[in-house]
């Protein structure tokens, strides 16, 4: 809809403002008409129970024998039946009408102040008296006493008369009729004046409420603008900006500790980043430099065609450290997106460990090290290809660093649900699949405490520089981390006795 309020387009703070006017203003409106309504009902009851009260009087009063109203009543009916005009509508009627009202004065006395009128007439609706004398005349010749009692039977109404409003009810009995009439006008005049001062009030109030509302939302957001500071700020020279969460309100503390929390990871992961490129610069420099060199040496003067292979061999063999390298490179940017669906099957574990215990066998025996198995190997869930390489960097790196002559232990355990242990911080991981944890130690030549062996994670990173035994990118115990945290798993550390080194890894089972 065109019309429609668009959020992106409007800020928050005004948002929030609109929404508290309107909760106000219908407030003051419900407020107005339930207040108008109390007031006019209590009006309302009010004028009935006087009503009521006054019909219950005259009744009372015409039932009594000696009744100056009931004797009059009928003298005067006699004389209606002999086609004498009506008393009240002549001038010989002037004693009795003075009599019928003082009469009526003395049967209202209760409730003169209310105003009260009242008019009686023969059962024929042929006027006899009136409360006060001049209120016949203010009736009109259309007044009609029969057709207002057919109209509303024994129920009060609404009548106007002479542009005044009255609240009227006719009564009955064998003898007589009867309307009783309680002025309203005044009533209506307070009520509008009522509602004038009322509307005036509740608009103030809305004026007042929404002030301090907008007034409470500005202080409220004002944290926010710190906030926003703090990101303004941000470059790769002052990651290290951070909110006091002490000064933040209650509400906003959990966004601070969010933010900082944020800020805290995005240090970290580019300082990682920082050093990975550093390391790939340096990692890259040395074998670019050395073609380089063995290029401008052989071109330096012309030599013998067996000079030219061997260089073009040494050159083969530079370039496929470099290969090597980047393939790793782009296997760790590969695994560090996670796994989509269809990269998940079950893989059986038991077999692709065997196929590389065969393979890597032949490597082991020229240094005497052979390899034992126990536990039971079961189905996990991710990537063949993925785990065969982990697995295989795993064994790789065993062999490389056991010592010679002895034994590399692979074991598997099964891990109930709500088991799992996160190896690199001691904590119980819950989940409803059961996880295979699958172990390989071996005993090293020389003594690794824990705080050298966690740094093995680090990409290019290499214990021992000094010597040229072992070649390698240092990315081997990365890329075996990443493919591991892509299968939402967990690999670990542990150095046991200083000699005994020990790989952990933990993968969701097929359940």
């Amino acid at each position: 809809m065109k019309h429609r309020l668009d959020n992106r387009r409007l800020p928050l703070l005004w948002r929030t403002v609109l929404l508290l006017t309107i909760f106000v203003v219908m407030s003051q409106i419900i407020i107005y008409i339930w207040v108008q309504h109390s007031v006019k009902g209590h009006f309302e009851q009010m004028d009935s129970e006087i009503i009521t009260h006054a019909a219950f009087n005259l009744r009372k009063q015409v039932a009594e024998p000696n009744s100056h109203i009931t004797s009059q009543m009928l003298t005067n009916s006699q004389g209606l039946l002999n086609n004498q005009p009506p008393l009240s509508l002549s001038s010989d009627t002037t004693s009795f009408s003075a009599e019928a009202s003082d009469e009526a004065d003395h049967l209202h006395s209760s409730w003169l102040d209310y105003d009260l009128k009242t008019v009686i007439a023969n059962k024929e609706g042929q006027i006899l008296s009136s409360t006060p004398n001049n209120f016949t005349q203010e009736l009109g010749e259309a007044f009609n006493l029969l057709s207002l009692r057919q109209d509303n039977d024994k129920q009060q109404f609404v009548m106007s008369i002479n542009s005044r409003y009255y609240r009227a009810m006719v009564i009955e009995d064998d003898k007589m009729l009867a309307l009783i009439a309680l002025p309203i006008d005044v009533h209506h005049q307070y009520l509008l004046q009522f509602n004038r001062q009322l509307s005036m009030i509740l608009s103030a109030i809305t004026l007042l409420l929404v002030s301090i509302a907008a007034l409470s939302v500005y202080w409220g957001f004002a944290p926010l603008a710190t906030i926003v500071q703090k990101m303004k700020r941000i470059n790769p020279e002052r990651l290290d900006e951070r909110v006091t969460v002490s000064d933040m309100p209650l509400e906003l503390r959990p966004l601070a500790e969010s933010y900082n929390s944020m800020m805290v990871k995005l240090e970290s992961n580019f300082e990682s980043l920082s050093r990975f490129s550093d390391n790939i610069a340096h990692e890259l420099r040395t074998p670019i430099a050395t073609l380089s060199t063995q290029t401008q040496v052989m071109l330096s003067k012309p030599r013998e065609g067996t000079e030219y292979i061997e260089q073009l061999h040494h050159q083969h063999d530079t370039l496929e450290q470099l290969s090597v390298l980047i393939n790793n490179m782009l296997l760790l940017a590969k695994t560090q997106k996670g796994l989509s669906d269809s990269q998940i099957s079950h893989v059986d574990t038991d077999s692709l460990i065997t196929k590389l215990v065969d393979y890597y066998e032949m490597i082991a025996e020229d240094r005497g090290i052979t390899f034992e198995r126990s536990g039971e190997f079961k189905t996990v869930l991710g990537d063949e290809g993925l785990l065969q390489r982990l697995f295989a960097n795993l064994m790789s790196n065993a062999i490389y660093y056991a010592a010679s002559g002895s034994t590399i232990m692979i074991s598997a355990t099964v891990l109930a649900s709500a088991t799992s242990i996160n190896m690199a911080k001691n904590e119980v991981r819950p989940s409803k699949q059961p996880w295979l944890r699958i172990t390989m130690t071996n005993r090293l030549d020389k003594p690794l405490n824990q705080s050298e062996a966690d740094k093995l994670f680090e990409r290019f990173y290499r214990h021992d520089k000094t010597s040229n035994k072992h070649s390698g990118t240092g990315l081997g115990l990365s890329i075996v981390q990443a493919i591991a945290n892509a299968h939402k798993g967990k690999v670990g550390i542990t150095i046991k006795d200083d000699y005994y080194f020990q790989v952990s890894v933990e993968l969701l089972t097929e359940g």
